[in-house]
């Protein structure tokens, strides 16, 4: 049988028709995750071809640059091909459009993955052979394909699973083109490649969307076998030891940000980073078990403000990590039971709460929600053993971000995956409550006489009197447009009470709602009285998140026409003691609302300021923190 070798440098297989006119879906989703997806991706794969029983850690070199197109490998074929293709959709048009308006440039920009102490690939001179231990052909051609370790440990605790991953390289690119090269164990060196394009037509031939930067040979029954190139190309494109090289060039503008990539490296990759596994250099950063602390931990790269922290949550994980000493919490799927290490912190200021949930890889999986309890305060790092490892992998989606179920077709276990993430919230739970009732105690009993714990439903009734009219898109209204009949009539229905109870007592004097009080507080504006507001004058509504109190000084004659007052706080304990500049409004309430005026209260410690009184009525919302005890009971004080 004699061979021959074709001159073109990326082979795409030819089919009879075209049939499929989209870009495949997976670009798109790693597009969309953007650096943080291919910074994850390729860390992750050359953590899984580490050097097995090998202590050292896995190094990572990122570079970014600049390289002239002209020593890109085969590039003109791609850029051909490119020019030739057309869309069927907008999408499809669209993109095409943009890959188009990058084909002409001088200078193109690239990012690099070359990593150390790892296996590389094997196998690179077997090329196309279908042997699962030649490392090579399962990577360089095949999509969809995991390459499986013999030892089952190893395997468990390996972070790639869907054989999707390799997708996201390409996603980084404007014209969907990677490159990797190999140096395996003998010290050979290879290159290969593929670009994602869609079905297209090419010098009357249609062809596959996907294209291979290989060598191949044909026979004389037109069969063919992929071989790679080996790596004589520009230094770039060179890997002279051990282990493998992502070259991505054409990168992308949004992609192409040190900061972010520093970033992304910390948030996927910390615990493994300070468990010494792995060290990544960023364009000569070093992140690594002695410097990690000083990236994490840098105004420049996060806020360092806690109650600021609510979508990068990577200070507080590695903080929680290093300081809190680790629970174990037991999670069943309904079959099984699974034992992790929850290192968990309750801290008031921390504004979101999220667990980490995290590989024995040491590669973070997701920023989890603990159900009903995203806003409490606390902050936590979820890990297992082996077999915990194992089930989580099994849980993972495709780009490695989140447990999920949704991928499993065998209706058992998705009803397992749906049962053990449950179960997982359900048990975190516990422990955010139990948190919660130690740093909450309730001191004694309470005279709660004030405070009213509504439903829905009574609570849009009390509001009814105060609200304008609502009006939906017919035009409906759902509200009274006045609530001055609703206040006159529960003022008539106050004073006619009050009327018989003075009739049964033979009293006709009317008590007066605000007593003068004395104080020597220098916070009181010259020229300003203080008053103590009677319980029966304030009615205080509290919900889920949010509290109402509303002042009803219509029968007092202290106010006198003002149109403003400032109203303080005052703490009572349960024995009915009093401390009267003790209590910080910034410590329970997020933000105060004027309800008459519509718009945010300032406030000074515990005196919030020009509060509006619309017939003698003053109207404020509270919007509760994490942290708010249900249980305080306050004096209010009138300042005008």
């Amino acid at each position: 049988m004699s061979l021959k070798y074709v001159d073109e440098k990326w082979q795409f297989s030819a089919i009879p028709n075209i049939e499929e006119s989209n870009f495949n879906k997976t670009l798109e989703r790693f597009y969309d995750m953007g650096i943080t997806g291919l910074t994850r991706e390729n860390i992750q794969n050359s953590l899984d071809g580490k050097l097995l029983y090998s202590s050292d850690p896995v190094i990572v070199k990122i570079k970014t640059g600049s390289i002239n197109e002209n020593h890109i490998p085969g590039i003109n074929e791609v850029k051909e091909r490119i020019s030739n293709l057309k869309g069927q959709n907008d999408y499809a048009r669209e993109t095409i459009s943009h890959m188009k308006s990058k084909l002409n440039q001088d200078e193109v920009r690239y990012i690099s993955f070359e990593d150390k102490n790892t296996r590389g690939l094997a196998g690179a001179r077997n090329g196309q052979s279908g042997n699962p231990q030649d490392t090579w052909g399962i990577y360089a051609y095949n999509k969809g394909v995991h390459f499986k370790e013999q030892d089952n440990e190893v395997e468990e605790s390996r972070g790639g699973s869907h054989g999707v991953g390799k997708i996201a390289s390409n996603a980084a690119s404007d014209l969907f083109t990677m490159y990797f090269a190999n140096c395996d164990e003998n010290g050979e060196q290879h290159l290969g490649g593929t670009v994602q394009l869609i079905e297209h037509m090419y010098k009357g031939q249609a062809y596959r969307s996907t294209g291979y930067f290989t060598d191949v040979e044909v026979m004389d029954n037109n069969k063919t076998k992929f071989y790679p190139f080996e790596n004589h190309f520009h230094e770039i494109f060179q890997k002279k030891t051990r282990g493998l090289k992502i070259i991505i060039p054409y990168l992308r503008e949004d992609y192409d940000d040190e900061r972010s990539i520093i970033k992304s490296v910390c948030d996927s990759f910390f615990i493994s980073i300070t468990l010494g596994k792995l060290e990544v250099h960023v364009n000569g950063n070093r992140i690594a078990k002695d410097t990690i602390k000083d990236y994490v931990f840098d105004e420049y790269y996060y806020s360092q403000d806690i109650s600021e922290i609510k979508k990068e949550f990577t200070p507080l994980y590695l903080n929680t990590y290093l300081k809190e000493p680790p629970k174990e919490i037991i999670v069943s799927n309904g079959e099984e039971e699974f034992k992790f290490n929850l290192y968990f912190k309750y801290d008031e200021n921390i504004s979101k709460g999220r667990v980490a949930i995290i590989r024995t890889i040491g590669m973070k999986i997701e920023d989890f929600k603990v159900k009903s309890n995203a806003t409490k305060p606390f902050n936590a790092v979820l890990i297992g053993g082996n077999r915990e490892d194992a089930y989580l992998k099994s849980l993972e989606n495709e780009s490695h971000t989140k447990l999920s179920k949704d991928h499993f077709s065998d209706r058992r276990l998705k009803k397992l995956a749906t049962r053990f993430i449950n179960k997982l919230s359900e048990e975190i739970a516990k422990v955010i409550q139990e948190a919660i009732d130690e740093n909450n105690p309730i001191d004694g009993k309470m005279d709660t006489e004030e405070i009213l714990y509504l439903d829905g439903e009574a609570f849009k009734k009390d509001l009814e009197g105060s609200m304008g009219t609502v009006k939906v898109s017919d035009g409906t209204s759902l509200v009274k447009s006045s609530g001055k009949h609703h206040k006159k009539e529960k003022r008539d229905k106050r004073n006619h009470k009050q009327e018989v109870i003075n009739s049964k007592n033979k009293r006709t004097q009317k008590r007066e709602p605000l007593k003068w009080q004395k104080t020597k507080d220098e916070s009181i504006q010259e020229g300003k009285g203080r008053y103590s507001a009677h319980p029966d004058m304030v009615e205080r509504v509290i919900l889920k998140d949010k509290e109402l109190i509303m002042f009803d000084f219509s029968s007092s004659d202290k106010i006198n026409g003002a149109k403003t007052c400032d109203i303080a706080l005052s703490i009572v304990d349960g024995m009915g003691q009093e401390y009267q500049n003790e209590f910080k409004i910034n410590s329970s309430y997020q933000e105060v609302v004027d309800l008459n005026a519509g718009q945010r209260c300032k406030y000074t410690k515990n005196i919030i300021k020009d509060v509006e009184i619309k017939e003698g009525i003053a109207q404020l919302q509270f919007s509760l923190r994490n942290n708010f005890n249900r249980s305080l009971k306050f004096v209010y004080y009138v300042e005008v």
